[in-house]
């Protein structure tokens, strides 16, 4: 299996997870004399065997990333890396955000408000760091397409 397609399969185990608790919860109780719509005994060992499944996915994920080295770096350094360039794209973009809105004035008298920043200057290097991100999102994304998942 390679790691993309385990990585997918993480995802569709995360998300039945998610729905067995809402189907838990809709039969956990019923109306004395009735019969809840399925039995709550499957769907625990159902829950229990896709927790157990992601388990060991998310073991092999990570024994992978570790263990998978790409232009001198693990993919685990590579993960955190464009992890760490999306949190930094975004706390820049809302600063520009902020430091790009001046407001007007309808006199002299008024108090003018000014960025503190080059705006220009920094949208350059925010327009750099998505490059980077961008870049690096397709280095993970052609590994994790190339790389065969360890099984210890």
């Amino acid at each position: 299996m390679k790691l993309a397609e385990a990585l997918q399969e993480r995802a569709d185990l995360n998300r039945k997870i998610q729905q067995m608790h809402t189907r838990l919860n809709n039969n956990a109780t019923v109306q004395e004399g009735e019969q809840p719509a399925e039995d709550p005994k499957l769907l625990l060992a159902e829950l229990d065997a896709a927790v157990d499944r992601l388990q060991w996915i998310i073991a092999r994920v990570n024994l992978t990333n570790c263990a998978t080295i790409v232009k001198g770096k693990s993919l685990t350094e590579w993960i955190a890396e464009k992890d760490c360039l999306t949190l930094k794209i975004e706390r820049y973009r809302n600063f520009l955000n902020s430091a790009s809105i001046l407001a007007g004035r309808a006199s002299h008298t008024e108090i003018k408000v000014l960025s503190t920043v080059n705006v220009r200057e920094l949208q350059l290097k925010l327009d750099a760091l998505c490059k980077q991100l961008r870049q690096t999102d397709n280095l993970i994304q052609e590994t994790n397409w190339s790389t065969e998942l360890m099984d210890r």
